[in-house]
Formats: C-alpha cells, sequence, structure tokens
C-alpha cells in the first residue's frame, strides 16, 4: 500500500521568516538565495536585489524522512526547492506540486490558492500538509471536496517545524496505517 503524502512548505515550516531578523533560531544554518530577478531603480538604474536569507535546520530532512510519509514539496519554491532546499536539511530529490497559473492567485471564497491543487495532486490518496497559511476554509474545502484523510498541520513562521510538530505528523501516519490493518 502507497504511504500517505506530505506536502512540505519552505517558508513558515522549514524557513521560520518571521523569526527575531537578527537571531537565527538555534539549530539553523543560513543560507543566501541569489534572487535572479534584476529591477530598475527610481533613476532608471538597473540594480540587483539583496540574496534572500532563508534559515534551515539540517536536521529536518533526516526527521521527515522517518516519519512514514512520501515527501512532497507544496511550496512557491516548486523545483527550485530541490535545487537549494533540499541539500541543505539532506532530502533527495523531492516530486514538487507544479502550481501553474494559480500560484498566488487569491480566491473569492477565501481558501488558500494551494488547497485545491494539492487535493487534485493527493487524488483521494491520504495526505498530511504543513504550512503556515492554512484555516478552517481550507480544511473545509479538504473535507468536502477529497476522498480520503486529508490532514491540514499549521506551523508558527516565528519558530518552524519542531518536536511536537513531527510528533503530531507521525501519529497521524501511524494512525492511517492502524486504519488499513483494521478495515
Amino acid at each position: 500500500m502507497n504511504r500517505p503524502l506530505l506536502f512540505l512548505d519552505v517558508d513558515g515550516p522549514l524557513n521560520p521568516y518571521a523569526a527575531k531578523p537578527e537571531r537565527r533560531p538555534d539549530g539553523y544554518t543560513t543560507l543566501r538565495v541569489p534572487r535572479n530577478d534584476a529591477h530598475e531603480d527610481d533613476r532608471g538604474l538597473s540594480t540587483r536585489r539583496r540574496p534572500l536569507r532563508v534559515w534551515l535546520n539540517p536536521e529536518h530532512g533526516r526527521i521527515l524522512l522517518r516519519l512514514g510519509f512520501e515527501l512532497c514539496w507544496a511550496t512557491t519554491w516548486m523545483d527550485d526547492a530541490n535545487r537549494w532546499i533540499a541539500p541543505v536539511i539532506g532530502l533527495p530529490e523531492l516530486p514538487f506540486v507544479d502550481f501553474g497559473d494559480v500560484l498566488l492567485q487569491e480566491r473569492p471564497d477565501g481558501v488558500h490558492w494551494k488547497t485545491g491543487p494539492l487535493v487534485d495532486y493527493a487524488g483521494g490518496r491520504p495526505f498530511a500538509w504543513v504550512d503556515d497559511e492554512q484555516s478552517e476554509l481550507d480544511q473545509t474545502y479538504v473535507t468536502a471536496h477529497h476522498q480520503g484523510p486529508g490532514l491540514l498541520h499549521h506551523v508558527n513562521p516565528r519558530i518552524g517545524l519542531r518536536e511536537n510538530d513531527f510528533r503530531a505528523l507521525a501519529d497521524y501516519a501511524r494512525s492511517l496505517d492502524t486504519s488499513r490493518t483494521t478495515s
């Protein structure tokens, strides 16, 4: 039987971007990701923006791999997560959800723009989704449109994934395994 999916967001869960900017969290390393987009300043001169600061915990990959899920990126980084994030935290190249035209597009019903594509990608397969932007509207959407179990696990973007988050995810994966063997 296939393992459940774990949809991983980068900014918030893996990169606690909302932590105090002058204090990198314990156990994290700083990655500087170049921004390829040049822009013009108000004098019409082309300038490059400063690299993006990303904080990552090198232990997270090892922990994520042991949770009992098939991992999948669910982030605006899309395939770039394989280039920049995976090597730092010790993950292999992972599949990713290609958000295409809905990337960052607000929905009139208030459901997060990732929710529909994640439900479609899962195709009825059990999943957990770690992100810092889900709401009750997203859980309601998943319940109404997804034929399998779906856990939306909110992560505080000030602190990122912690031991209690990993424990909750592992418990969820075990509960799915138990329900499949008793059915």
